[in-house]
């Protein structure tokens, strides 16, 4: 299909600043100006948003070496399912992502396999072990759009400064999960109530805050950009915002787990809602949502992490942490953020795409004509039930099955290409 027409939706792009009723023509893999030709698949959209393609700023694919959990080719399935065309991939794979022959790897098993764009990211330190730089220049080189290791916070804060001062030399974001282990000492749940009544060991927000407190720091000593990720506590927002008001340059993430659930969920030992950070009270969910209505939390991603049923199926404390959120994450955050008045549906829309490219360089997020073809066409009002036996993922670790949400992705293209049809619109047509 060299020309497809998308007519009569309500175009959303907060980077040009449209948002009105109109038509998206695409011409080759672009966005065009101009009038359809006479052989071009018109869709008709009516009713509908027609955004640019999500981008998911935290995924694990699993591969190379874990693909009883994951591959490229689940794993972009599940994020053009849930509207994403675009994710920034996480190291810790196996082996893991500390060298340029690994990112080369999965740059190539991507564009083999996959369906969606994915962005690697390189590792902090090799082996993700805390204790040797990895090669960041040549990492940067390779392709990475980011160093992290990820579940792997770095202790020391001499070597973190160290890779802060190189990633700033490479202009690379650093993406930080942050956890002191000397505090979170082996806890799986939140340190409070549920951790007394289950017996289970504790893992307090303070552990998340001194890391959080740290990375401000060295953030502002080294002028490196620095990402908190996935944030849990009411006390890591207010260090953040407090820090950004100084203008350094650091920025937190939010999941759909922290922002919806709270650590009452664990009651019954339930290994869907084990997650790392663990789910905390509803002061810290209210303050987690305060934060990403007043910008301190831009980035919306999903942590999604899959693991195989069986190693979900162990005692509480023995199951791997993570939960899935590519083919939920959307309908969550336009149920919680949207549909609730807490925020309209283009900064919303504009946080999962424009500013994660932006912020990146990925070079995607927009429909200005001339840009790639990365379009989401969702319907924002489609109320639908989570149902983990239809996931496109390997994963069904999901902490929301049997939820009903509001809005979800109906149609993805990636580079013109229609990857995810819903409803036969395309076939149809």
């Amino acid at each position: 299909m060299n020309e497809i027409l998308l007519q009569g939706g309500l175009v959303v792009d907060p980077a040009t600043g449209r948002e009105a009723k109109g038509d998206i023509l695409i011409r080759d893999g672009k966005i065009a100006d101009g009038k359809a030709g006479k052989s071009a698949v018109v869709v008709k959209v009516e009713g509908l948003v027609v955004t640019a393609g999500l981008i998911d700023p935290h995924v694990h694919l699993r591969e190379p070496g874990q693909s009883a959990k994951e591959t490229m080719a689940t794993g972009t399935a599940a994020a053009v399912a849930g509207g994403f065309t675009s994710v920034i991939a996480m190291p810790n794979t196996s082996p893991v992502a500390d060298g340029p022959n690994t990112i080369a790897w999965m740059k190539q098993r991507a564009r083999e396999t996959g369906v969606a764009n994915v962005f690697p990211t390189g590792t902090i330190s090799m082996g993700q072990k805390g204790e040797q730089l990895a090669p960041i220049g040549s990492l940067r080189q390779a392709g990475v759009v980011a160093i992290t290791d990820d579940g792997h916070c770095i202790q020391s804060a001499e070597l973190m400064r160290r890779a802060l001062e190189y990633a700033r030399m490479f202009d690379l974001p650093v993406l930080d999960h942050c956890e002191d282990r000397s505090l979170s000492a082996g806890g799986v749940v939140n340190e409070g109530k549920w951790s007394r009544i289950l017996g289970l060991p504790a893992w307090p927000g303070i552990a998340e805050e001194v890391i959080v407190s740290r990375n401000v720091l060295l953030a502002e000593l080294t002028g490196a950009r620095v990402v908190c990720q996935h944030m849990s506590t009411a006390g890591s927002v207010r260090i953040l915002r407090e820090a950004k008001k100084r203008g350094i340059l650091i920025e937190g993430e939010a999941s759909p787990h922290h922002l919806t659930l709270t650590d009452d969920r664990v009651e019954g030992y339930d290994t869907s809602f084990k997650m790392n950070p663990p789910l905390r009270t509803a002061a810290d969910v209210e303050e987690l949502r305060r934060g990403v209505v007043d910008g301190t939390i831009r980035f919306l991603a999903t942590d999604h992490a899959p693991h195989c049923s069986y190693e979900k199926e162990v005692e509480f404390d023995e199951a791997p942490f993570g939960v899935v959120g590519l083919e939920t994450a959307l309908g969550i955050y336009l149920t919680e953020l949207v549909h609730s008045g807490l925020m309209p549906l283009g900064e919303v829309l504009g946080r999962m795409s424009m500013f994660p490219s932006t912020y990146f360089g990925l070079g995607r997020g927009t429909l200005a004509v001339g840009a790639t073809a990365d379009v989401t066409v969702l319907d924002p009002e489609r109320k639908w039930v989570v149902k983990k036996s239809e996931f496109k993922s390997l994963g069904r670790n999901t902490p929301f099955e049997g939820r009903e949400l509001r809005g979800r992705a109906v149609l993805t293209m990636v580079d013109g290409k229609i990857r995810h049809d819903l409803d036969g619109r395309v076939v149809g047509a």
